[in-house]
C-alpha cells in the first residue's frame, strides 16, 4: 500500500502522524510519502519538501509565491503517479491540495481530504471543485457532513481529535490551585485572539468590559493566556497589567478549566472552551472595510463553533458594532453570578463533547481502508 500525504501546517503534520499510525495497523505493508513535518517523518514519511513549504498566508504573500506553489504542485503530482500512489490523504491546506487531488482524481488515482474547508461558511462555489476532486471528504463536525451530503460530496464525519485530548471530566479545583487562584473567586478567562490584528482589535474593548463588570464584582480575578511571548509583550502595551489582570503564557486550556466563564474572539479557542465545558461569551471586531466584505460572503447564521454544532443560539455573539464593553459585561454577568444556568449550559457542552469523541484518526484510517477496498 502506498499512501501520498500532504500537509500544509503544524496542526497537519499531527493529524498526518496520528493518521499513518493508524493505517499501520491496518496495512503490515504501507509506504507513506508527500509533504509533512518532524511527527510525520517519525511515522516513516518520506517528506519532499519541509512543512514550511505551504505555510503562506494573507492573499499578497500567496501571489508572491504562486509560481513557486505551482511548481511544487506540478513536481508533488509527478511523483505521486511514477511512484505510483494507490491514494493520495490532503491534510488540510485547501486551496493546494484540492487541486492537487483534483489532477491525481482525473488520472484515475483515489483521493480524499482530511478536515474540511470553510466552505459551508463562506465562497460555496468552491464545493463544485471539492466534487471534482475528492472520492471522500472527512470532517471534524457533523453540520459539516450535512453540507457536503446536501451538495453530492461523499462525506464521513470523524469526530473532533480536540475531543480526544480534552477530557470530558475536568478539575477546576486542579487548574485553580496549578494557576494559585483562590478556589473561591470569581474568575473569568479572557482570550483576546492569536494574531496581532485581533489584539489590537479586541483588547481595549475586552479592558472597558472588565472595568464594568468589576462595578459589579469588585473582587472579580481576570486572567489572559497569551498565545505567545509577542503576543504577551502586546497585552503589556495595551495596560493590562495595570488593570489587576494576571498574563499567563500558553496554558489557555488550564485558563480556562479554572475559570467561571470565558471572554474570547471566534475561533478555535471558542471550540476549546465548549470543550473545557465554561460558558462564554464571543466577541469580534475587525477594521470597517473587512467587515463590509465579511458580512456578504458569509453565509451562516452564528460565526461560533459551538453555535454551528448545536444550530442554535447558546453561545451570545457581539460582532462588529454590537461587541460593545457595556454589551459584554452585560452578556457575562449573569454567567458570572448565576451558577444554576452556568452549570446548566456546562452540562449541554458536556453532551456534546461526547458527541464530538468518536476517535477521528482511527475512524478516518478505517474510512480510507473501506474506500481502498472498493472496487475501483
Amino acid at each position: 500500500m502506498r499512501v501520498f500525504l500532504v500537509a500544509g501546517e503544524l496542526s497537519g503534520d499531527i493529524l498526518g502522524a496520528t493518521l499513518m499510525r493508524e493505517l499501520k495497523r491496518h496495512y503490515g505493508d504501507v509506504s507513506f510519502r508527500g509533504i509533512g513535518g518532524p511527527r510525520m517523518i517519525d511515522e516513516g514519511l518520506e517528506s519532499l519538501y519541509p512543512l514550511e513549504t505551504l505555510s503562506i498566508m494573507g492573499l499578497i504573500e500567496v501571489l508572491k509565491h504562486l509560481p513557486r506553489l505551482i511548481g511544487v504542485r506540478r513536481h508533488l503530482r509527478r511523483e505521486a503517479q511514477a511512484w505510483p500512489a494507490d491514494i493520495m490523504i490532503g491534510i488540510d491546506a485547501p486551496d493546494f491540495n484540492l487541486g492537487l487531488e483534483a489532477q491525481l482524481r482525473a488520472q484515475g488515482m483515489t483521493t480524499t481530504h482530511y478536515v474540511s474547508p470553510s466552505v459551508w461558511a463562506w465562497r460555496q462555489g468552491r464545493v463544485k471543485k471539492i466534487r471534482r476532486a475528492v472520492d471522500m471528504m472527512l470532517t471534524f463536525l457533523p453540520f459539516e457532513a450535512e453540507f457536503y451530503e446536501r451538495h453530492d460530496v461523499p462525506v464521513r464525519f470523524v469526530g473532533h481529535p480536540l475531543a480526544e485530548e480534552l477530557p470530558l471530566e475536568n478539575d477546576r479545583h486542579q487548574a485553580r490551585h496549578a494557576l494559585e487562584l483562590d478556589n473561591n473567586a470569581r474568575v473569568l478567562a479572557v482570550l483576546p485572539g492569536s494574531r496581532s490584528s485581533e489584539i489590537g482589535f479586541m483588547t481595549p474593548v475586552f479592558l472597558e468590559a472588565i472595568r464594568l463588570l468589576r462595578q459589579r464584582l469588585p473582587e472579580l480575578e481576570v486572567v489572559m493566556p497569551a498565545a505567545s511571548p509577542a503576543r504577551r509583550e502586546e497585552l503589556l502595551a495595551h495596560g493590562v497589567i495595570d488593570e489587576g489582570i494576571t498574563i499567563v503564557e500558553g496554558r489557555a486550556w488550564e485558563v480556562m478549566t479554572a475559570a467561571d466563564a470565558v471572554l474570547l474572539t471566534s475561533g478555535t479557542s471558542a471550540l476549546e472552551a465548549m470543550l473545557c465545558h465554561r460558558p462564554m461569551v464571543v466577541a469580534y471586531r475587525m477594521a470597517p472595510m473587512t467587515w463590509q466584505i465579511a458580512r456578504r460572503l458569509v453565509k451562516t447564521r452564528w460565526i461560533s463553533l459551538p453555535n454551528l454544532i448545536a444550530q442554535e443560539s447558546l453561545v451570545p455573539e457581539l460582532i462588529q458594532d454590537d461587541a460593545t464593553g457595556e454589551a459584554i459585561a452585560a452578556a457575562l454577568a449573569p454567567m458570572l453570578e448565576n451558577d444554576i444556568e452556568a452549570r446548566a449550559l456546562s452540562a449541554r457542552f458536556v453532551d456534546m463533547h461526547r458527541a464530538l469523541q468518536r476517535g477521528a484518526s482511527a475512524r478516518a484510517a478505517q474510512v480510507i481502508v473501506d474506500l481502498m477496498a472498493r472496487p475501483h
